[in-house]
Order: C-alpha cells, then sequence, then structure tokens
C-alpha cells in the first residue's frame, strides 16, 4: 500500500471521527452518549436502576468527552489545514476547558463548582471498573498530553501564564499554567478532577478480601453494601444498629477488579497519594491468589467471600483486560521505585484509607517484574488448556473448566480479538498471527464481529448477533501491523472502515449493529467507538505518529488510553529509594529467562505479504465457513442496501468481494502469491470406545469418582471413552517424547482436563476388557516398576494433625491394615512421581475433608506404605523379574487390605571389596546396595550362589545417588533413572557362570531412600501396564 492510499485512509478515520464527536457535541453534551438514530442524548436510565447495562456505564458526567479527548489529542499530531489550523489540537483544547466549565476546576474553591456539578459530586451509582477505565483512564490520559508528558507534534506546554486565583480559592502552587489561544490556562484541572473522582470510588475498596465491591454511588458510597467494613461501628462494635437486609449483588468479574492498576498507579505518581498503587496491586493479587491449581482464573468472583461464581473461564468477557494488565502492569512501571505506604495517619479526607485494613504488601507485590511473572504464568495455563493448536481446524481458544481445564464450550466472542494484540505486546508473534487470522475470516463473512460465535456449529452462539462498534479486533490489527510492518493489516484495517462507514453511518453519529447479519442498526454511540475504535484506526493509518515512534514505556489502557508515568517532575522522583538486587530476592525470579520479541517473518520469495501467503491462510476461512458464502451476484445482501445519499459513504465503501477466497476483502490481488498452495487441514483423529455391559448390571452413580488428578472408573461395564489423538507439538508430560499419543478427552460424557488422568485398577479392567482388543490393548511395561515398601510408625496422631508430605490425612481404616502415606524425596531433583503416588494420592484427596472435620485422636501402630519408582537393568546380564503377585492396591477409600510379599532386607553398602557371607542371599528376600563404587556385575558377583527357594533371594534393588548421574540437559519426567547396564554375564564370586541369575532394579533417591529401605519390614512390587488404542499409548490412563 503507498503512502498516498495510507494517507487517504488517515484522513477518512479523521473523518469518520469528527463525524461522530461534531454531533455528539452538538446534540448530546453535557449528557453522557449519543442516540445516533434518533438525534438524541442517551443518559442514565433512573427509572430502572437494574439496567445495569446503562447505568454502570453511563455515571453522568459526559462520559463521551472524557473518552474523545485523548483521541484528540492522537489527532492532533497531524498536519494542520490549508489555513494553518490544527483542528484536533483546537477540539481537545476546547474540550477541556468545555469539561472544566461543566464540572469544576477540581479545586475546593470557587472554581471547583462546575455549571452542572463539583467535579463527580453526582448522584450516580456506577460500575467501578467501567468508573475507571473510561472515566479516570480519560482524565489522567488527557492530562498528560495537555502538560506535554505525552507527544503532540508541534505542541509545547510552556508553564508560563500567570494563573489568577479565583475568589474564595485557598489552592495553592498553581501561579503558573499553560496558556492556549482559547484562553484557557490549564494548571492541572484534569488531573485534580481526576483524584477527585478516584477518592469517590475507594469506598468500594472496604472489603475483608482485597477484590473490591462491583459498584459505588459518586455521592454516597456503598450504603448497599452492609457487611463492609465501611460501615463498622467502633462504638457498638457492628455494622450497623439496625442492619438492613441487601440483595445487592457483590459479584464481580475479574477483569473488573483486576485491571485498576495502569489507571491507580499513574494517579498515585501523579498525586502522591499511596492509596490508589496499593489497592489496584492488592486486589489484582487478590484475585491472582485465587487461581486453581491447574493455573486458570474464572470469570466472576465474589468481592466478600472470594470465591469463584462458577466454574468457567476463557480469554474474552469477563477476564480479557486481567492478562491485559499483567503484562502492561510490568510495562508501565518497570524502573520505578514501588510504593508501599498505608498512609493511614496522614489521610485527612471522609473516605479513608481501605488499605488500613491489610498488612502492607511485599515487594515481591509490588515488584513490576511479579506482573510479568503472571502474566507468563497465566499465558502457559491459557495455552496449556484453552488453545487449540493447528490440529483443531485453525488454532483459536475455547471456553474451559477453571479447575480441570476441560472444554465447557466452543464459542469465541468479540472481546476475546484483543488477545492477538497482547501476545504480539509480550513477543508471541507467531501465536498472534494464527489466531489472528481466524478473526479477520470471522470480520470478512459478518462485515462485523458477532458478540459470540461458535466455532463447532459455524453460526451465531445464543442470538449474541450484535457489534456495538467494540475496538478489539482493530486493536489487535494495529498491534500486528506495528511488530510486522505486513501491509496485508492495513488492507485488514481498510476492510474494517469500508465495513463500518457503510453500515453504522447515521445522520448523526455512528450507530452499532444489532444484528450484522442484516445490518439492524442500534440507537447508542457507545462512548468507546470514538475513544478506541477511531484511535487505533488512525493510530494504524499513520505509521509515523509520535506514539507509534516513542521510545519510552507507556502503555495503552484496555479503554484505550494512553499512560505513561513522567520521569521527572512528579511525585515520583521523590519517591524513597527500594534498592532490588539483581539476582531473585524475596521470592522474586530473575530475568534471565524471558521472551524476547521475535523478528517478523521474511517475505516469500515473489510475494509482498508474509501473511497472505500463509499456507495456513485457507485454514481460518474455512473455520469460519468463509468459503461457503453466497456472493453478491447469487445473494440479495445487506451490504448493498445503502442508497447514494449518504454523504460520508463513497464509492469504494460500496465495494465488496465477488468472492471470498482471499481475505480481508479489500486484498488486492497482487499481494496473492502466484502458485501459492496451502498446506493439508491437519485434524485431530478422535472416536469413542463404548465397553459392553455384563448381564444383570445397572449403570449407578458411584461408577465414576472424581478424585483430585482426575476421575476413578469403578467399574467399565457400559463405559465410554471419548479418544483423541494429542497434537504432537504439545505432548503431554508422561508421553513418549515427540511421538503421538491418544488422549482421552470424555468418560462417559464428563470432559477432562488435559492434564486430567483416567485411573482404572487392573482387576477392574480384567473383568471386561479382551486381552486381544486392538482398540484398548493393555500392555506391561518392561522397562519401569514400582517398588512398594512398607515403613512402621509408632506414634500419637490425630486424624487432622498426622498429615504426611501430601497434605492430606491417613484414611482410617478399621482393620488394622496400613495406610497410605507418600513422600517426597527432597535430594532426587528431577524425580518424577510414580504412577502409583499420583493414582493414591488422588483416591485419598476424595475423603480428606471428611477425616479433617473429626480430629478424633488415634494411637497409630500401622504403616507408611510408600511407592519408588524402578527401572530395569540391560545387557547380556539382565534376567526378568521374579513373576510373583503385584502388591495389593489401595481401595477407593485409600486403605490397603493386604500385606507385601518379602519380609527379609538385608542393607548393605557398595559391595566393590568384599563379598556377603553365604547365608544372606538364602534367608533373605531383598538386599539393598549402594550403586557406585564399581560396575553392577561386580556388585552381583560378590552375592554367593544360592538356590531358589521362597525364602532365599527374589531381587536386589541398587539405590542411585544424585552424584552418580549427570545430564546435559533435564531428563523426561518419569524417565530420569538410566536403565543400569549389565555388559557381560553373571558370575559366581569363583567366577564361574552363575546358574541362577540375580534379578535387580535401580530406585532413585540417594540418601533418603537407603534410609527408607534400612527402617522397612515389608517390600513388594507393582508392575506398570499401559494401554494402547490401534498402536497408539493412551497417555492419561493410569492402571493401578
Amino acid at each position: 500500500m503507498t503512502e498516498g492510499q495510507i494517507g487517504i485512509l488517515r484522513k477518512e478515520t479523521e473523518e469518520m471521527f469528527y463525524h461522530g464527536y461534531d454531533n455528539y457535541m452538538k446534540y448530546a453534551f453535557p449528557e453522557d452518549e449519543l442516540r445516533p438514530v434518533s438525534c438524541t442524548p442517551l443518559t442514565r436510565d433512573r427509572n430502572n436502576p437494574a439496567h445495569v447495562e446503562l447505568n454502570d456505564v453511563l455515571g453522568n458526567y459526559s462520559l463521551t468527552l472524557i473518552d474523545s479527548l485523548s483521541t484528540l489529542a492522537i489527532l492532533a499530531s497531524s498536519s494542520p489545514d490549508k489555513k494553518g489550523v490544527n483542528r484536533a489540537l483546537r477540539e481537545f483544547q476546547q474540550g477541556v476547558a468545555s469539561f472544566v466549565q461543566v464540572y469544576g476546576d477540581g479545586s475546593s474553591g470557587r472554581a471547583g463548582q462546575g455549571t452542572r456539578a463539583r467535579g463527580f459530586d453526582v448522584d450516580s451509582k456506577v460500575q467501578v471498573f467501567e468508573t475507571v477505565i473510561r472515566g479516570l483512564g480519560g482524565l489522567l490520559s488527557a492530562h498528560l498530553f495537555a502538560v506535554g508528558d505525552l507527544p503532540i507534534r508541534g505542541y509545547e506546554a510552556r508553564a508560563d501564564t500567570p494563573v489568577k486565583a479565583a475568589s474564595g480559592d485557598t489552592t495553592s502552587g498553581r501561579s503558573m499554567g499553560i496558556g492556549w489561544p482559547n484562553g484557557f490556562i490549564y494548571d492541572g484541572q484534569l488531573l485534580r478532577l481526576a483524584h477527585d473522582l478516584g477518592k469517590r470510588l475507594l469506598p468500594a475498596f472496604y472489603t475483608t478480601t482485597g477484590i473490591p465491591y462491583p459498584r459505588v454511588n459518586l455521592r454516597y458510597g456503598i450504603p448497599f453494601y452492609t457487611n463492609s467494613p465501611f460501615h463498622y461501628d467502633a462504638e457498638n462494635g457492628q455494622c450497623q444498629t439496625s442492619p438492613i437486609i441487601s440483595t445487592e449483588v457483590t459479584e464481580t468479574c475479574s477483569a473488573g477488579a483486576g485491571s485498576l492498576i495502569l489507571e491507580f498507579s499513574t494517579l498515585t505518581r501523579l498525586t502522591g497519594d499511596d492509596r490508589f498503587e496499593q489497592l489496584a496491586k492488592r486486589a489484582f493479587w487478590a484475585v491472582w491468589s485465587r487461581r486453581s491449581t491447574v493455573g486458570l482464573v474464572g470469570f466472576g468472583i465474589d468481592a466478600e467471600s472470594g470465591l469463584w461464581n462458577g466454574p468457567y473461564t476463557g480469554i474474552g468477557a469477563g477476564i480479557d483486560s486481567f492478562f491485559e494488565y499483567s503484562l502492561k502492569s510490568y510495562i508501565l512501571l518497570s524502573g520505578l521505585s514501588p510504593t508501599n505506604y498505608t498512609l493511614s495517619e496522614s489521610v485527612s479526607d471522609a473516605v479513608g484509607n481501605p488499605n488500613a485494613l491489610f498488612p502492607a504488601l511485599t515487594d515481591e507485590a509490588n515488584a513490576a517484574e511479579s506482573f510479568l511473572y503472571a502474566w507468563q504464568d497465566a499465558h502457559s495455563a491459557v495455552k496449556r488448556h484453552l488453545y487449540r493448536g493447528s490440529t483443531y481446524h485453525h488454532p483459536h481458544y475455547v471456553q474451559g473448566d477453571l479447575y480441570t481445564g476441560a472444554t465447557r464450550a466452543f464459542w469465541i466472542d468479540s472481546l476475546s480479538a484483543f488477545y492477538p494484540g497482547l501476545l504480539t505486546l509480550a513477543g508471541e508473534l507467531e501465536e498472534a498471527i494464527e489466531t489472528h487470522l481466524l478473526y479477520t475470516a470471522l470480520w470478512t463473512r459478518y462485515s462485523a464481529l458477532p458478540e459470540r460465535w461458535s466455532t463447532a456449529t459455524g453460526s451465531i452462539e445464543g442470538g449474541l448477533r450484535w457489534w456495538g462498534g467494540r475496538p478489539e479486533f482493530i486493536e489487535s490489527t494495529f498491534y500486528l501491523f506495528r511488530a510486522t510492518k505486513d501491509p496485508w493489516y492495513l488492507y485488514v484495517g481498510e476492510m474494517a472502515l469500508r465495513d463500518i462507514k457503510r453500515r453504522c453511518w447515521t445522520r448523526c453519529g455512528w450507530a452499532g449493529l444489532q444484528d450484522v447479519r442484516t445490518g439492524e442498526q442500534s440507537d447508542r454511540m457507545e462512548s468507546f467507538f470514538l475513544g478506541e475504535t477511531a484511535k487505533y484506526m488512525f493510530l494504524l493509518f499513520d505509521p509515523t505518529h509520535p506514539l507509534n515512534t516513542l521510545d519510552a514505556p507507556f502503555v495503552f489502557t484496555t479503554e484505550g488510553h494512553p499512560l505513561i508515568i513522567p520521569r521527572r517532575g512528579t511525585y515520583t522522583e521523590h519517591r524513597q529509594s527500594h534498592d532490588f538486587p539483581s539476582e531473585t530476592h524475596a521470592g522474586i525470579r530473575d530475568l534471565t529467562h524471558v521472551e524476547i520479541c521475535p523478528l517478523p517473518s521474511g517475505n516469500i520469495p515473489f510475494s509482498i505479504s508474509a501473511t497472505a501467503a500463509r499456507p495456513d491462510l485457507f485454514h481460518a476461512a474455512s473455520l469460519t465457513r468463509l468459503h461457503l458464502i453466497p456472493n453478491l451476484d447469487t445473494l440479495d445482501s445487506p451490504l448493498v442496501e445503502f442508497s447514494s445519499d449518504h454523504p460520508s459513504v463513497s464509492v469504494s465503501d460500496l465495494h465488496s468481494p465477488s468472492n471470498y477466497s482471499f481475505y480481508p476483502w479489500t486484498l488486492p490481488p497482487y499481494l496473492i502469491p502466484i502458485n501459492g498452495f496451502c498446506s493439508k487441514l491437519a485434524i485431530s483423529p478422535s472416536f469413542d470406545i463404548t465397553f459392553p455391559m455384563p448381564p444383570n448390571t445397572v449403570v449407578g452413580s458411584g461408577t465414576l469418582n472424581r478424585v483430585r488428578d482426575g476421575i476413578y472408573v469403578n467399574s467399565m461395564g457400559g463405559l465410554r471413552l471419548g479418544m483423541i489423538r494429542d497434537d504432537p507439538t504439545h505432548p503431554p508430560d508422561d508421553a513418549i517424547t515427540g511421538a503421538s499419543t491418544f488422549r482421552i478427552q470424555t468418560v462417559s460424557g464428563v470432559a477432562m482436563g488435559r492434564d486430567e488422568k483416567v485411573f482404572i485398577s487392573k482387576d477392574v479392567m480384567n473383568s471386561v476388557v479382551s486381552a486381544s482388543d486392538p482398540n484398548f490393548m493393555r500392555i506391561r511395561d518392561t522397562v519401569m516398576l514400582d517398588i512398594a515398601i512398607d515403613i512402621p510408625v509408632t506414634k500419637h496422631l490425630t486424624t487432622n494433625s498426622s498429615i504426611g508430605h501430601t497434605g492430606l490425612p491417613p484414611s482410617d481404616t478399621s482393620d488394622g491394615s496400613s495406610k497410605v502415606v507418600f513422600t517426597e524425596n527432597d535430594n532426587s531433583e528431577g524425580e518424577a512421581m510414580s504412577h502409583m503416588k499420583i493414582a493414591f494420592q488422588s483416591l485419598i484427596q476424595q475423603f480428606s475433608s471428611m477425616l479433617q472435620d473429626h480430629p478424633a485422636p488415634i494411637e497409630s501402630s500401622e504403616f507408611i506404605r510408600d511407592y519408588i519408582p524402578a527401572i530395569t537393568p540391560t545387557g547380556i546380564g539382565a534376567v526378568p523379574i521374579p513373576d510373583m503377585e503385584d502388591a495389593p492396591s489401595p481401595d477407593f477409600h485409600g486403605a490397603v487390605g493386604g500385606n507385601l510379599m518379602w519380609k527379609t532386607i538385608y542393607i548393605a553398602d557398595e559391595l566393590c571389596d568384599r563379598k556377603l557371607a553365604t547365608i544372606i542371599p538364602k534367608e533373605h528376600h531383598i538386599i539393598v546396595l549402594k550403586r557406585g563404587g564399581c560396575s553392577f556385575s561386580t556388585k552381583l558377583q560378590n552375592i554367593p550362589s544360592y538356590a531358589p527357594s521362597s525364602t532365599g533371594l527374589q531381587l536386589v534393588i541398587f539405590i542411585s545417588y544424585p552424584e552418580n548421574d549427570s545430564y546435559d540437559t533435564p531428563p523426561p519426567a518419569d524417565n530420569w533413572l538410566i536403565r543400569p547396564l549389565l555388559d557381560e554375564p553373571q558370575r559366581t564370586p569363583g567366577g564361574l557362570p552363575r546358574h541362577h541369575p540375580v534379578p535387580m532394579v535401580m530406585v532413585g533417591g540417594g540418601v533418603e531412600t537407603y534410609e527408607k529401605f534400612k527402617k522397612a519390614t515389608a517390600v513388594g512390587m507393582k508392575r506398570r501396564y499401559r494401554v494402547e488404542s490401534q498402536g497408539v499409548p493412551v497417555s492419561n490412563l493410569i492402571v493401578v
């Protein structure tokens, strides 16, 4: 695209903005929003307080003007018109003056009273999140532009004009201001108003969890949240003398509670009021600390209880900006000294300081790096559980289960279109490009993004077919163009511009689409259309804009307002310095391994656009069913229903594609690669296996039990397993490295998380499964097995204090059988937990809470049964393991009812320079030796000959120490043991071939394992099995 073409699009975007802004100022100001169809203002619904779609956002403080000021400041870097007038700068300065006239200058004196209100002293119950990102963020961004901290080309902010104090104004320190051509003198009015607005939001932070309430009244605070500490009566010791029963909703969303740091930190750094930054950080960590064990954050959370309101998660509505602020908080605050004060004594206003309810934040919670780590962990969890890669038609994200990561729904929403832009900012460029393709194809299909669309059905989900002018798709397009410079994204922006002008134009502004299929318009122009949508589109078409070349840690908020914390001339430079060493401190990881933004893809030969030449371009079109959409020659389309009397619509806007082979529909033919190829669609094979129902059996609720790490199957009769072949690029940790595996994704209709496992006992499997069934074949592992040992424990215990290393109490049994308790090998770094440990811990977890509720003391002289992974040897001296009965498995309650077979154990040392006594192998079932000092063959040769018997030697166990092994790279999970090599036939101490070779295994754990065997009273062995389907391993099925 030529510079001339880009300039035309930039000019059209300016005109689009002015068409909306001018009509808002004409028909709606000083109200909040404009009705562009009826040409009237849109205000709060005071007759229906429950109309939160309006009342949460519209606070009766000229919202659209606040949201538009930063856009005007950005447009002000354009060249003046032919008369030398910078219209955008003039409108920006006049907008600031108009706002101050209506709401005052934020001071306590006479000038603080506006024609409508004194600051934000309005009787409006608003949502905290929307007020922060739109109102507070808009005021702060406009202030930073006004004082020159954010750049406007050709504008110099010189504070050289005397400020005349109004009569009765006691505010000091404002002797000089910035004089503007309209006669207005700017001396920080917007910052003072922002501080006023921020203080009016503080009551919402009076909670016991640190999570703010979702709503607050800007005049009266939170009288409707009767349980808040804000209402605590110090004299009576209760919240109120006559408590009010309130039905007010206390549920907020993760985005609403955790996306306040950018605005609040900027307010703190510019005003010196530490309350805001501390409250916002505390709220973020309060949400993050409640993430599930698989690292996912939920949609809704209760501000009073801190509990999740549902088991759903995703990347879109309700959670989107939480991820965004994780990364951007690191960018904004990096290099700055953290604040860590409560100001409980210095706060003089009536609101006080909610920080006083909590201990001061730790250095880790204050450090900018911690937010980067939170983003990295959050993205890893999303990539692991919610991302469906190229083997699912085309990469996209699903809605998942908060606790397991299992897929809950297949729809994507328009808000999630922000994620490719965030990925771009984080340096995850390939993931950003491939997922952005899907949103582009979807926009091409509907000429907008429907609120919710299903990847499974290819149609709009749940009737949510509107588009309210949302900016997220254009925002991501802007970020991707800045990172890649690929002209393909300019044509994507042109498509969005043409479609908006064609479908959303009205005589008085820009309407949203009530139905993206028919083009039916809604009578509302959301403030973010001018504050974000037009802004990102303008910056996309202005590559040389000062913000696009600014080398400084500034960020766009989730409302599209640019913010920066000046390094000089603000409260920041006077902060107390906190020394943070470069190494890890206070639990903060070092920054040795951080993402580096990759270079954009180079152009493919004989092509101009690397994106247009991608081999998966058609995959996204296929997933959106774009290739099935009829063209204009065969369909009466709403795309051509507009007449020629639309003055802002040009001939090019009315043009639309005749086919959808390539997208966006504005893509010129010369960007399409000659002789280009599309790669084959990679679809993950999936199928169901249903097991027969034995006669006279009934499937009951006890067939499946949910345990900590997955599902325990009690009966396989009638069981249905949904199998899918996993993406080889993301193999499960316990899968064969580099090999494709099947994974059970549903069990009788119950969805499984990616890391969840299915546990089936060998006996249950034997009752139904045929040994020759190729679809479900059990195969014994000839390399790995588990050694079971019983260790006696004699001490006074209670069921809630005798907690093992798992954090779970042992299950009580009435028959005197041993208990199953697992211990960690602290000195065996990298050791994977045995399959038996995983399975049995999960079973015990099921009943842990029941046992903790009844802490009856018991006198215990029972056993701790531990399971230790072992590996068999290889080489000409290796012999099979004894064919004996496996160690008994615990039942579902975690109790083990059987005994281990081998009772006599001899503990030796390395056994390199001496021979054992002849009687030892005849009277001991187990001999334990240390690894090292000499070869395995030499150690075995020092064991005297013996005749096989039930009382004689059955197995030799070698214990490996950490110093015995050295790895260039970390070994695969559960394969960390290296198979011992017996490179010569076994011999007797006299050097003769051994007629009865000695079976052996090796375990890890070093000193800790050695001490366990010294205390052990019995040893057993449990073989491992794996299940294969059609010759492919099933990765998440464990046979116990």
